[in-house]
């Protein structure tokens, strides 16, 4: 390093969502201490990459008091089944293991952060 300052001291650490599936579902989602938002979604679904980069903001703004995973409903059709995902992108809240809150399709940040802070409280 010539004269210059390492920028990688100055990186943010990023958390990802978590990818679910039904192996790992019930673990992290259902006996979840911490509220936690689990985003529906495909790789083919325009409004879903819409939302993607406020799903991940949230991810880091709300670490530690809320977790947020994804599950891809072409790889995990059973799960999109058993929650009535008819449409994605779909947004689910859970508390306690079960299902407190819902958003379909796009919306805006403030939409996802009113429904966390109401976990929350």
């Amino acid at each position: 390093m010539k004269g210059g300052i390492n920028s990688s001291a100055f990186l943010i650490k990023k958390v990802m969502a978590k990818e679910l599936t039904k192996d790992n579902f019930d673990e992290v989602v259902l006996r979840s201490e911490q509220p936690v938002l689990v985003d529906f979604w495909a790789q083919w679904c325009g409004p879903c990459k819409a939302i993607g980069p406020i799903i991940e903001e949230l991810n880091n703004e709300f670490n530690g008091k809320v977790l947020v995973g994804k599950v891809d409903v072409d790889a995990n059709q059973e799960l999109a089944v058993k929650f009535g995902i008819m449409n994605i992108p779909t947004v689910l809240f859970f508390k306690n293991g079960q299902v407190e809150d819902k958003l379909k399709g796009v919306a805006p940040k403030r939409e996802f952060v009113k429904k966390l802070e109401s976990l929350l409280s």
